[in-house]
């Protein structure tokens, strides 16, 4: 071997020891400047995705490092600071608090604020609140979170909750908006509460006019939680537990039934059933213990220039009724990289949901048919077709359908899977100008099957039958994408005047169809399939179309005096020809007296006033009313028969526009000694105006229809709301507390010359009406007055009808309100409000040493329930199972004031105030308890969080509703307030654990 090549040998050998020798292992502790230690902060060697993170006493150790690297260090709150390491192996460093980033960053539409420079009305909610609930909805976890946010949730499980934002604002629909990592979305059904970073709610023009005619129902801004600089980690979040419901009505038992059917009517059933001494408790028997599970795991990281989080999930939750849960599979998927001038990323979700729901039968709830079954009926009848036994109508005097049998017999499933995500790229033109260009997709797939075998569980062959396999398969699909280009300058200027201005055009296009199918098959029960058998099949499509353009200035001087102008043009394809184009603007102001120089010494860090006018609007509507429609089954007189033709069924209307709504909003927000308290007081009115209601057409215009959709209406809401914040976090022992509080008060102002709107249909009669200079939605009906107790109280009242034989003694004796000396329609006044008065949430956080605890309380106050199991339990119109009030029911002998008789007048069961209670409650909606071990437990260098937890949800309800749940009314308006026999909310009870590594 020549000399050359040994030379080239040792010199390459010499130089791979040297470079060896150079990389090195650094370790430190990281701490703020009164000497606590960071936990969680990021350790990264600049340049380079090779970094760590501090453990819980803020120390790290970084290993490969170049004796001439630079180490970044980082954390939220605090200034980033860069240290040479030259030649050093250990580098304690002291982080500076950020004033600027602890001013919280709150994302607004299209964009950040720091809190300080924010004008308008925004509620807050965090990562930590909206996990600490084990829901299957993320809309859920707002309950009682913000002020001016109104979640009637429902127990069923995969149930869409009803959220409103602060109160009503249109007779139609009065969802807010929901808004996905900038992409527009229909709800939050298909996202995992734990890739939630925050939940930011936008409540008045000032913040939700930048959407346009989709912002004057309030705008629910999500943003999902991203990888961030520093080694890569890998997290577990685990919990599972069970459900249950402890609460049911006081039935009649098999004994005391007897005697009731006797006594009250004169039946006496005659089933071998009927003298088997069974007592069957119904409602135990539909109700059940529910497993719930949730597993999540998620890994994220990345360096200086680019990061990462990918997660997976899945959760269950078994119904607290027979047959009834929701499954959900989940996965995301979230990047960004930086090349200089230059940004990229994407978020994506993707989500499987399946559900069981909950079925009813004839029209009437499980429960209310639990409630209406003889005790004495046995669950199963094998010698019965289908295996389940029902009443004998001829011998039982009655029909509640068996309710297990609802339940199990078949099967009910609903299947979805959806899509959700963005793609964007930014770039930075010159200093302080970006241009940012976004593709946002919502995609989705739904199909529902319901499959009914025949079935006979009356063996007299009477009621409960059915001679044939049922079919029904129905299926959705439909995309939205949003192509969004904005530019965005950002300038500062004299370090005192700052402001922003965004130009931004959005286009939206929506399509979507469906096919609805059912048949019947007589000959088998075990194919689930349609044929051509008693077929009925139809489908549907649609395309919806937007165009916006927005302009937004932001100028603030010194944080101390703000100013927020937008101005946005939307065109939508859902409108008129002649009204397709809209404006909406906002225009707020700012204060923040806390910067002035008198303010110097004083207590406060935050004093701030604003306020903000504004015009949002409301497209929620459905496609294509403005359009002239036919109907195809119309029947013409031809040659003397009856022959299927097609004719004009409704008018177009081509000045259809938006509903547009003006908001008003004074606020002020507070802070002392360092935010260490803070308050913030809102005063809002908004008015509503265009809104579509459907007026009569004259019978003359011969249209089929007889009414078309105009915009007349006009509605007026009023409110406040206050939050009050207290935090200490100095001590072993640290605990924060948060309450808001927020009212709500609105009014019909018009209606077009419609005289009154009604819906709650219930045994034939309207509960809840909309009527002009009253609240929206109420009850409306005749008003009790005790029971009569002898035919001369009858009489008194009955002056216009002295012979009348109907009302009797016993029966319900309601006020004459128009004192024309008899009871009718004319008697009814407003019985009750469904929308409370006060709404209100307490959360309370504590932690001492590695024990952290949490409370949050939630309720409302001033809210009225129509309770039409009242009518079940104790109308008796006819023979069904009741409580056991009736057995203390209005007789000769027993002169009740409370009860009437039984099968007495038919205004007993009218729509009145007897069903109506007081349904004003509070919760404990969540305790928990955990555990962190400490730092160093499993090795600093393996895990570095370990928490172990206890949990219960919906533990104490304060309530003086006679219901199973205060917390009814999920769906339409004209539902709101109505218990039907609603899916109640069950206790949950579960263990956890979140693990990092």
């Amino acid at each position: 071997m020549s000399k050359l090549k040994i030379s080239f040998i040792v010199f390459v050998a010499m130089l791979g020891h040297f470079a060896y020798s150079q990389a090195t292992t650094v370790t430190g502790v990281v701490s703020d400047e009164g000497g606590t230690p960071l936990p969680g902060a990021s350790v990264v060697v600049s340049g380079t995705t090779n970094g760590t993170q501090t453990d819980f006493d803020g120390k790290y150790t970084l290993t490969n490092v170049a004796s001439n690297a630079s180490l970044s260090f980082s954390y939220i709150g605090f200034v980033a600071q860069q240290v040479a390491l030259n030649g050093r192996n250990s580098i304690d460093i002291t982080l500076q608090e950020d004033l600027q980033a602890l001013d919280e960053v709150v994302v607004v539409g299209y964009g950040s604020q720091s809190r300080a420079s924010v004008t308008g009305a925004i509620s807050s909610v965090n990562s930590e609140e909206i996990t600490a609930l084990p829901v299957s909805n993320a809309t859920e976890a707002l309950q009682g979170r913000a002020a001016g946010v109104t979640v009637v949730n429902t127990g069923a499980p995969g149930t869409e909750p009803s959220i409103t934002i602060r109160g009503l604002g249109t007779f139609g629909n009065n969802s807010p908006l929901f808004v996905v990592d900038g992409v527009i979305v229909g709800n939050l059904s298909g996202i995992n509460q734990n890739d939630i970073e925050s939940i930011n709610v936008l409540k008045d023009a000032s913040t939700t006019a930048v959407y346009g005619a989709q912002g004057s129902n309030g705008v629910v801004l999500v943003t999902t939680k991203k990888g961030k600089p520093g080694k890569t980690e890998l997290s577990l979040n685990l919990h599972s537990g069970f459900q249950m419901n402890t609460q049911r009505y006081d039935l009649l038992n098999t004994n005391q039934y007897l005697q009731y059917a006797d006594e009250a009517f004169g039946i006496v059933p005659n089933t071998p059933s009927s003298s088997s001494g069974r007592n069957t408790n119904w409602q135990n028997e539909i109700y059940k213990t529910g497993l719930i599970r949730n597993y999540q795991m998620a890994a994220s990281g990345g360096g200086e220039k680019s990061n990462f989080r990918i997660s997976g999930g899945y959760f269950e939750r078994e119904g607290i009724l027979l047959e009834t849960g929701f499954e959900r599979y989940s996965f995301r998927a979230n990047s960004s990289f930086d090349f200089g001038k230059l940004k990229v990323g994407q978020n994506m979700s993707v989500n499987f949901n399946d559900i069981n729901p909950e079925l009813d039968a004839g029209g009437r709830s499980v429960l209310e048919h639990a409630i209406k079954s003889a005790p004495y009926l046995p669950i199963y009848n094998p010698n019965n077709l289908g295996g389940f036994q029902g009443p004998n109508s001829a011998g039982d005097g009655q029909d509640a359908e068996n309710p297990v049998k609802v339940l199990r017999f078949g099967e009910a499933q609903d299947k979805s899977f959806g899509l959700i995500g963005n793609v964007y790229a930014e770039y930075e033109i010159i200093e302080g100008l970006t241009y940012k260009s976004q593709v946002g997709l919502d995609y989705f797939n739904f199909n529902s099957n319901r499959f009914l075998p025949s079935y006979n569980t009356d063996s007299f062959g009477g009621t409960h039958q059915q001679t044939f396999a049922a079919i029904t398969k129905n299926s959705s699909s439909g995309q939205t994408i949003i192509f969004t280009n904005s530019l965005t300058y950002n300038k500062t200027f004299a370090d005192l005047h700052n402001f922003e201005f965004l130009l931004l055009t959005e286009k939206f296009e929506s399509k979507g169809n469906g096919v609805n199918a059912n048949s019947r098959n007589a000959v088998s029960n075990d194919i689930n399939e349609l044929s051509n058998e008693d077929s009925n099949l139809n489908s549907n499509s649609f395309e919806y179309n937007r165009l916006g353009y927005l302009g937004r200035l932001n100028y603030n001087f010194d944080d101390k005096y703000i100013a927020a102008f937008s101005i946005r043009r939307d065109a939508s394809s859902k409108f008129g020809a002649n009204n397709r184009w809209g404006w909406f603007s906002s225009y707020a102001l700012g204060w923040n007296i806390a910067k002035e120089n008198f303010m110097a010494d004083t207590a406060f860090s935050t004093f701030k006033l604003r306020g903000s006018l504004g015009y949002s609007g409301n497209d929620k509507i459905a496609n294509y009313l403005y359009s002239a429609t036919l109907v195809n089954n119309f029947l013409y007189p031809i040659g003397g028969s009856a022959a299927v033709g097609t004719t004009a069924f409704g008018l177009a209307n081509p000045d259809l526009k938006w509903e547009e709504t003006k908001q008003q909003n004074i606020g002020l927000d507070l802070g002392l000694f360092d935010n260490k308290f803070t308050a913030a007081l809102e005063y809002y009115e908004n008015r509503s105006d265009d809104l579509l209601i459907r007026v009569p057409t004259p019978t003359s215009a011969g249209i089929n229809e007889g009414s078309q959709v105009r915009n007349v209406g006009s509605v007026e809401t009023k409110g406040f709301e206050l939050s009050l914040g207290f935090n200490d976090y100095e001590g072993d022992f640290t605990w924060s507390g948060n309450l808001n509080l927020s009212t709500s008060k609105n009014k019909a102002l018009a209606l077009g010359g419609v005289e009154q709107l009604i819906g709650g249909d219930f045994e034939a009669q309207q509960i809840t009406r909309v009527a002009e200079g009253e609240s929206l939605f109420h009850f409306y009906g005749l008003v009790t007055d005790g029971i009569y107790q002898n035919q001369a109280e009858v009489d008194a009242v009955f002056t216009a009808d002295p012979g009348q034989t109907t009302v009797q003694a016993g029966d319900i004796r309601f006020k004459d309100l128009n004192n024309d000396g008899t009871i009718n329609s004319d008697d009814r006044a407003i019985i009750g409000n469904p929308l409370p008065e006060l709404t209100f949430g307490l959360n309370l956080d504590a932690e001492y040493k590695n024990f952290d605890f949490n409370l949050f309380f939630t309720g409302l106050i001033g809210r009225d329930l129509y309770n039409t199991n009242i009518y079940d339990l104790e109308g008796m119109p006819r023979l069904f199972n009741s409580g056991v009030a009736v057995l203390d029911r209005w007789t000769p002998s027993n002169p009740s004031n409370t009860v009437p008789r039984a099968g007495g007048a038919p205004q007993n069961i009218q729509l009145s105030d007897r069903f109506v209670e007081d349904g004003s409650y509070g919760r404990l909606k969540n305790l928990t308890i955990g555990y962190t071990l400490p730092g160093d437990a499993f090795g600093k260098d393996i895990i570095s969080k370990f928490r172990i937890y206890v949990s219960g949800q919906n533990l104490i309800t304060i309530t003086d509703y006679s219901g199973l749940d205060p917390e009814v009314g999920n769906g339409d308006l004209f539902e709101y307030g109505i218990d039907r026999g609603e899916y109640p909310q069950p206790k949950t009870y579960l263990v956890g654990l979140q693990v990092t590594f």
